[in-house]
């Protein structure tokens, strides 16, 4: 199943997960998690191989350690307690100021979107 996602065939290794035999499956409910999960998200789930071959990044490290010093970090201290929208909340608007966005955000409501590698 691992080589059918990194080449981007979802329905491939939704088969595949279809296929193993009940015997050798611990819990049924989780398999159908996970199949409800590549459904729902097939539109994101990137084809490694050909992000690979255009010199793309293939992991979300940086972005998720940029998250750690930006935004969990501030979190964690004086035993603050967080709900999902207030985080999620704090991390926009911490990235507004980064990217240098905030001025464009409040004028306009819009944000310049680049992509990068």
């Amino acid at each position: 199943m691992e080589s059918q996602l990194w080449i981007g065939k979802i329905d491939a290794a939704i088969e595949i997960l279809r296929s193993i035999a009940t015997d050798k499956i611990k819990s049924e409910s989780n398999i159908e998690r996970l199949i409800g999960y590549f459904k729902r998200n097939r539109n994101y789930i990137p084809c490694y191989a050909l992000r690979k071959s255009l010199g793309l990044r293939i992991s979300s490290n940086k972005a998720e350690k940029v998250n750690d010093l930006l935004v969990a970090t501030r979190q964690k201290h004086n035993g603050m307690s967080w709900s999902k929208d207030g985080s999620v909340a704090l991390a926009t608007i911490i990235t507004l100021y980064k990217n240098n966005e905030h001025e464009q955000w409040h004028e306009n409501s819009k944000i310049h979107f680049k992509f990068i590698s």
